[in-house]
């Protein structure tokens, strides 16, 4: 017994793997920190310690385990005493109060207005909106000289998240160009603490004024039935949010679906370029635009890592490894649709017709599975139909085999840019 007590405590005394926070190979780090423990201790910016979880089953289960939290101020000592602060690079990931963020009731309060805001209905209202903005993203594109190299990312992929998003939230245009900016900063893990304050007073201000636009000028949007709902009441019910949960709900919900998605597409759009034998698959009929959405899901989630949980109370993890009470906890959703214990061998290969394509996690499971993920799915799966009807001949502008610049972060999990030479367009559509 006292043998297995030392064995468990050495292996918590392992010393931490240093987060890469430029995200520069997320998939090896990941693999390493798979390989060597059910969990295993890493370093965050600031000297701040926390567990890296990264196979499949594990994760599947801590994210359902009541003894696991998302709220810094009821269950990270570090931070209920003062010792990280507002001044930790990474504070704006633990000091918003929105639904992802609560635990137990008060993130069952949180999302209740949210979820009845974001209904089946209104997104499934969305579909002719999206295949518009897709096919005015495309007649531009079409119009380009031909045989002229584009940047997916910034004039496709990355315009079509951010017009459905601000159009549902009812962000005026006078705010898109700062909130781009300020969500940049909020995935950018390599920042400096003046930049990240910097980033979150910023991000305070513009939202105020959103919120002051929309109550000023209230609309069929997310935003103006939030501030409703905020505004006129529901103490009966029990849900009513605060000012400061309202503005940080808000801004969960728009950089969420704005960030993730531009990256999903990006994904779906760069493994059929650089795949042709996959895209192939599809037309021939072998897979469908549904089962492309669900394995870039997997191979690339849009999100690496998810921050942060904190240990309710001690957490057997197996192996000998116990997350103490109190200790932060990253969970390696990039890990997750590369677990070769349940895809196999092949994980790292994308392959449409995989059997274990849907089994990932990276929207989430449990209480906090993303409201958005319906919308997401639309989207990529109409956008990379679309691209590929129009334009038949598409061909990466870099070799295939060659290495495109990532995001620099360790949270968000994306391409940099997506230079595509678009060749022909098919003039039957």
């Amino acid at each position: 017994m006292f043998a297995a007590i030392l064995e468990s405590r050495q292996m918590n005394r392992q010393c931490p793997i240093a987060i890469d926070l430029s995200g520069a190979d997320v998939h090896a780090e990941a693999a390493r920190i798979r390989e060597q423990a059910p969990a295993a201790q890493v370093l965050l910016p600031g000297g701040v310690r926390g567990w890296a979880v990264n196979r499949h089953a594990d994760i599947r289960r801590l994210l359902v385990d009541p003894r696991v939290s998302k709220d810094a101020y009821r269950h990270w000592p570090a931070w209920i005493s003062g010792e990280v602060g507002a001044e930790w690079p990474l504070s704006i990931w633990v000091s918003v109060q929105n639904m992802i963020t609560a635990y137990g009731e008060e993130h069952t309060r949180l999302r209740k207005p949210v979820a009845a805001a974001f209904t089946s209905r209104r997104v499934a209202a969305l579909r002719p909106r999206i295949e518009e903005v897709v096919d005015g993203l495309l007649d531009g594109l079409a119009a380009l000289p031909p045989g002229r190299t584009v940047d997916l990312r910034a004039g496709f992929a990355h315009e079509l998240p951010t017009r459905m998003v601000f159009e549902l939230f009812g962000i005026p245009e006078r705010s898109w160009a700062p909130l781009h900016k300020i969500i940049k900063g909020f995935f950018d893990t390599t920042i400096t603490v003046e930049d990240a304050q910097r980033n979150a007073v910023d991000m305070d201000v513009t939202m105020a004024d959103v919120v002051a636009y929309r109550r000023a000028h209230p609309g069929d949007d997310i935003t103006s039935v939030l501030i409703a709902a905020r505004d006129s009441g529901g103490e009966e019910e029990g849900v009513r949010l605060s000012e400061k949960e309202l503005v940080d709900n808000l801004i969960l919900l728009f950089t969420a679906g704005y960030e993730t998605t531009v990256n999903l597409i990006c994904t779906a759009l760069h493994e059929l370029l650089r795949h042709p034998e996959q895209l192939k698959a599809v037309r021939e009929g072998l897979g469908s635009w549904e089962d492309v959405v669900e394995e870039a899901l997997r191979i690339e989630p849009p999100a690496s890592y998810g921050l942060l949980r904190f240990a309710v109370e001690d957490i057997d993890m197996g192996e000998g490894v116990v997350i103490p009470q109190g200790d932060p906890i990253l969970v390696s959703f990039g890990s997750v649709g590369r677990d070769p214990q349940l895809h196999g061998a092949g994980a790292e290969r994308f392959d449409v017709t995989r059997e274990t394509r849907g089994q990932h996690l990276s929207f989430g499971f449990g209480t906090h599975y993303c409201l958005g993920a319906t919308l997401a799915r639309a989207e990529c799966a109409i956008a990379v139909e679309r691209f590929f009807e129009r334009f038949p001949e598409a061909e990466p502008a870099v070799a295939r085999g060659g290495e495109l610049p990532r995001v620099a972060s360790f949270i968000s999990n994306g391409l940099r840019e997506l230079p595509v030479v678009l060749g022909a367009e098919n003039r039957g559509v």
